[in-house]
């Protein structure tokens, strides 16, 4: 059956055109005013909701305010309509919970690529989880396998989160090498740091384990953040910045909803504090909370020197490759500023190590 899709506009004119750009990909459902989109949703459930900002009696910020407010309706994905595209606007529509905004006038093929990947992303995340559960149920219901079960579940799941992360660092352009090579440098200086006694009391097998198994989520709140924004060529304006900073919590967000339930505490504890606080600095200037120092879990300060790292050697939408000895530079310089002194070091020691990961990456 085709998704559904409702677009909640005053203007019938903008909803003709919506509906033929639309229509042979889709079903359409249509209300002009956001007391008409509510009863709508009374009686069908979309798959998707492009809501017009500015309407009269009430406006598509006073619509969103209802969504939420009823379980049914919470997780349904809202697309912005705005002609409105000054960058206040824009970090109000993703503070409300959009996934997304489309300026007027429709362009057809903006509108068909942002509800495309709004839509993939929506299913990818849906079977996501229920293949989960799925698997969980299975689990719980055959005992007498739980170890070769669980060992399957471990796989499958280590396989969803590369798959995930690749994907939404395809989202700004970058190859799917930066995931593996962060991973690399992490297990790197964590077992380096443990073989010079640092950190004994936390860095344990296990531990290093789940660190390395987690890595690859760093970024995972990416899947929250416009492509507007994360592909965009150049600086971000004060607001944009804003709104990127926000992947950082997301990103815990996704990990405890996602897999909370059925991977063990240990590991989520790690894999969320590598996705929230890997952008806190040593010296209290980072984002999302401003930790500092040893406030900042020892994950994360490992982490945010890894991906520093190889952001400054990999080439992106808005900067081309730094070679590796300006990188290293930058990581001696920012040593007891931006990351923990004690694993800037390690990481710098670890220099003929790193160089060998990035010369034998050939997606550099």
């Amino acid at each position: 059956m085709q998704q559904m899709i409702l677009i909640v506009d005053d203007n019938r004119s903008n909803i003709k055109i919506a509906q033929t750009i639309l229509e042979n990909e889709y079903r359409v459902g249509a209300a002009l005013s956001g007391k008409k989109a509510l009863q709508f949703l009374t009686q069908a459930i979309p798959d998707l909701i492009l809501l017009d900002i500015s309407m009269p009696e009430m406006s598509g910020f006073e619509v969103m305010e209802e969504l939420k407010l009823r379980e049914e309706w919470k997780d349904i994905p809202v697309i912005f309509l705005t002609a409105n595209v000054e960058p206040q606007i824009e970090a109000k529509c993703f503070k409300m919970g959009a996934v997304d905004f489309i300026p007027k006038p429709f362009v057809p093929e903006v509108i068909k690529n942002r509800i495309n990947r709004t839509l993939e992303l929506q299913t990818y995340r849906k079977n996501l989880e229920e293949a989960v559960k799925n698997q969980s149920q299975k689990i719980l219901q055959q005992t007498e396998e739980l170890a070769r079960k669980q060992q399957e579940l471990m796989a499958i799941q280590q396989e969803v989160i590369i798959s995930m992360a690749n994907l939404i660092e395809g989202r700004d352009d970058s190859t799917g090498g930066h995931i593996k090579r962060t991973s690399q440098y992490v297990e790197l200086i964590a077992r380096a740091l443990r073989s010079d006694g640092k950190f004994n009391d936390i860095l344990s097998d296990e531990y290093i384990e789940n660190l390395c198994k987690a890595a690859p989520m760093h970024d995972i709140g990416k899947i929250c953040i416009s492509d507007i924004i994360l592909k965009k060529p150049g600086g971000l304006t004060e607001a944009e910045f804003d709104i990127m900073k926000q992947h950082a919590e997301q990103g815990g967000n996704v990990i405890s909803s996602t897999m909370g339930k059925i991977e063990k505490k240990e590991f989520i504890d790690i894999a969320f504090d590598i996705a929230t606080y890997h952008h806190e600095k040593w010296n209290g200037n980072g984002y999302p909370h401003g930790l500092k120092e040893e406030k900042i879990p020892l994950s994360a300060r490992i982490m945010a020197v890894a991906d520093v790292f190889d952001a400054l050697v990999s080439k992106r939408c808005y900067k081309e490759a730094m070679d590796s000895e300006e990188a290293f530079r930058i990581i001696q310089e920012s040593s007891g500023s931006h990351f923990d002194p004690e694993i800037a070091k390690v990481f710098i020691e670890l220099r003929q190590s790193i160089e060998e990961i990035l010369k034998n990456d050939t997606s550099i």
